[in-house]
């Protein structure tokens, strides 16, 4: 059912904007002009095809993964009350508040009106709808288990938004932490320093090295600001560009994987959405090797997805899933384990569905315990650069002092 946006007069004069779903523009007309408000302009949203055969929406912006999780969720209900596709869409088009979420369930019943299945209406929105979402609909149109896939896609979508928000909240403190003590030293060095430096310098006696660093360090500043910004976003700029590129993208993430707490946390990471997204898939009905490519491009580390796409091909070729994870040397023994023991037994799915859940509550532990160190650590780093400052300012004094 189509959605017209328009903007009109209410009977005060006010003026109002909305949307209204209804099946033809005389028809929307009729119930605009039955609501009282006097009708300004009114136009069709419709969803618009790109070159490259996806499609945006003309209200632009995407939809938040907890409205896309939360119309999952309702839809699994509605089917699983025997309620039809097209009517299922046509009532969460009805309910949604999200404009841009409207408008492509609108777009979804319409197609699925006209005869194509919901998979492949999904798959002209692939910025709202992955891979992941498509594959597994499709494979619930194919067994019959609609409503228990989405089921399943709506418990996956919510789990990996909890994991996101968690690794969000834990580096929040850090970063404004670091952020802080920045702009806090940078205030220091270029306000304080220098008035503090001339009364130094009056003296006209020899300065401690540690005080004479403090004023090159705030001297250079005070001069050369604009270069040092000019320097920081030309590195940053250099070092993303340069991430960018093949080597580059290789050597960072191999350090990633390398570095003390951090590295044992993005593994895990990893791990933790290889197994929940292979064994969701799979147990959805999706085949292993399109299962495989799938989960292959939503791993980030390039060395853990080279490892995936190894085992990828050793399942077409007919050996074994688990041999290529123990090679890469990125997968950990008990994981690999495991798996190896769910292909001889015929249980994959249910030992990648332990493998996720067990991972999952490590890696929300490493996050919390990665947070209760961080904080220490940043309070230390502060601590040491505002002694760095106090000392270079309390050394002369005394001496200052002592010569009186």
């Amino acid at each position: 059912m189509p959605i017209y946006a328009y903007k009109g007069l209410d009977r005060a004069g006010k003026e109002i904007k909305n949307t209204i779903n209804m099946e033809n523009i005389v028809a929307a007309k009729q119930r605009i002009k039955s609501m009282g408000v006097m009708l300004i302009d009114i136009r069709e949203q419709k969803a618009q095809g790109t070159s490259g055969g996806a499609t945006l929406l003309r209200v632009g912006g995407s939809v938040p993964v907890d409205d896309l999780a939360m119309m999952t969720r309702q839809l699994s209900t509605l089917i699983k009350a025997k309620i039809q596709i097209v009517e299922a869409l046509s009532a969460l088009t009805d309910q949604v508040e999200n404009p841009n979420l409207r408008l492509i369930l609108s777009d979804l019943r319409q197609k699925v009106n006209e005869g194509a299945s919901l998979a492949k209406a999904l798959q002209d929105h692939p910025k709202v709808f992955n891979s992941i979402y498509s594959n597994m609909v499709e494979a619930g149109e194919a067994s019959g288990t609609l409503e228990i896939v989405l089921l399943r896609l709506a418990d996956f979508t919510e789990s990996q938004v909890k994991l996101k928000n968690k690794i969000k909240g834990a580096m929040t403190y850090p970063v404004i932490m670091a952020a802080f003590g920045f702009v806090m030293m940078n205030v220091i060095f270029i306000f304080v320093i220098p008035k503090i430096a001339k009364i130094f310098i009056s003296m006209k006696k020899e300065l401690p090295l540690i005080t004479k660093i403090c004023i090159a360090i705030s001297n250079f500043l005070v001069s050369y600001w604009w270069l040092v910004i000019i320097g920081i976003v030309v590195s940053l700029y250099s070092i993303l560009k340069y991430i960018e590129t093949p080597h580059g993208q290789s050597r960072w993430h191999s350090l990633q994987l390398k570095l003390p707490v951090l590295g044992v946390l993005v593994k895990m990471i990893n791990v933790s959405r290889f197994c929940s997204t292979l064994g969701t898939l799979m147990n959805s009905g999706v085949p292993i090797l399109t299962a495989l490519n799938i989960v292959k491009n939503l791993i980030p580390n390039v060395h853990m997805k080279d490892a995936v796409e190894k085992a990828r091909q050793s399942v077409s070729e007919g050996a074994s899933l688990a041999q290529p994870l123990i090679q890469s040397g990125h997968f950990p023994p008990l994981v690999t384990h495991m798996i190896k023991l769910g292909e001889k037994s015929g249980e994959l799915e249910p030992m990648l569905k332990i493998i996720s859940e067990n991972y999952e509550d490590q890696v929300q532990s490493k996050i919390s315990g990665l947070t209760s160190v961080l904080e220490p650590i940043m309070m230390i780093c502060l601590g040491v650069a505002i002694g760095f400052i106090v000392f270079a300012v309390v050394i002369p004094m005394m001496n200052m002092n002592s010569l009186r």
